[in-house]
């Protein structure tokens, strides 16, 4: 087990009403002698989407120990509720922007011939957009038709391949993380770099986060190592700004490679403020 977000239910303020139960579609909840129940870690992904619907305040999202959670144990359970409570679910992964989760779900449900609730295709087609090839026309990089023709230029293609990115919103967990080569950049960076979504991210899950602004920084140093050991991601490249306080980002990620069991190779590209060039770049693993 490792850390990872996940509800928690304070059960003195609990009075059993089950309101939050309906917005739970995964099922990890039920009320259990009077009280709202987390039933299994594995069903509960830790998106909060029970937590706008507790008229008492008892659900709040929280860091602890807990088992990975698990979207093709999930999508068996849900299946079995009918094609409403699985359009909720695939509805809840998309607004989250899991969409490793979802390509998942969507894929439980094509290996089992069960078809895609009606009102879902067109969110379906814009979650596999990176990689259904039937819809070439929506990979990135492709060309609109307007722009194949030559009516406008086509706009430079976004390599962003996960979402969230914010350090401490991101699950290491996540199977978009697993076996890959991460950016772990400095949240400035992206504005002084001209192109920066193809001279650093193309190919690489999106990590941000500020070491000067951000609270709760030993987190991150919990979460560096799990993505090392646990998530087995093959490399890690580290942006940051030429100022001080972003070497604060290359601390912890020091941090965390001395907590972690795996070494992996480590890049640190130090990007200048003036125009966004790189000053310098040194491996450190």
């Amino acid at each position: 087990m490792s850390k990872r977000k996940i509800i928690s239910i304070d059960e003195a303020k609990c009075n059993g009403c089950g309101l939050c139960l309906p917005n739970c579609p995964e099922g990890a909840l039920q009320v259990i002698d009077g009280k709202v129940r987390l039933i299994s870690d594995l069903f509960c992904d830790g998106l909060g989407a029970c937590i706008g619907y507790c008229p008492e305040g008892a659900i709040s999202v929280v860091e602890r120990e807990a088992e990975p959670y698990d979207e093709p144990r999930v999508m068996a359970s849900i299946v079995r509720q009918g094609a409403n409570t699985i359009r909720a679910h695939l509805e809840h992964l998309e607004s989250h922007g899991e969409r490793g989760f979802l390509e998942l779900a969507l894929a439980y449900l094509k290996e089992n011939g069960i078809p895609v609730p009606q009102g879902f295709p067109a969110k379906q087609a814009a979650a596999c957009r990176a990689g259904c090839p039937e819809e070439p026309s929506s990979k990135p990089g492709a060309p609109s038709d307007l722009a194949a023709k030559g009516a406008v230029e086509a706009e430079p293609a976004s390599a962003l391949a996960n979402w969230p990115v914010q350090l401490h919103l991101l699950s290491p967990m996540a199977p978009q993380f697993r076996g890959k080569d991460v950016l772990l950049s400095a949240d400035c960076v992206a504005f002084a770099v001209g192109d920066f979504h193809r001279k650093f991210l193309a190919g690489r899950t999106l990590a941000i986060a500020c070491p000067k602004l951000d609270d709760g920084k030993e987190v991150y140093v919990e979460k560096l190592a799990a993505l090392i050991d646990h998530a087995q991601i093959r490399s890690l490249t580290v942006t940051i700004m030429q100022v001080p306080c972003c070497r604060g980002l290359l601390s912890l990620v020091q941090k965390a490679m001395a907590n972690a069991h795996r070494t992996i190779p480590v890049r640190v590209v130090t990007v200048a403020i003036a125009d966004g060039s790189v000053l310098a770049e040194e491996a450190i693993a």
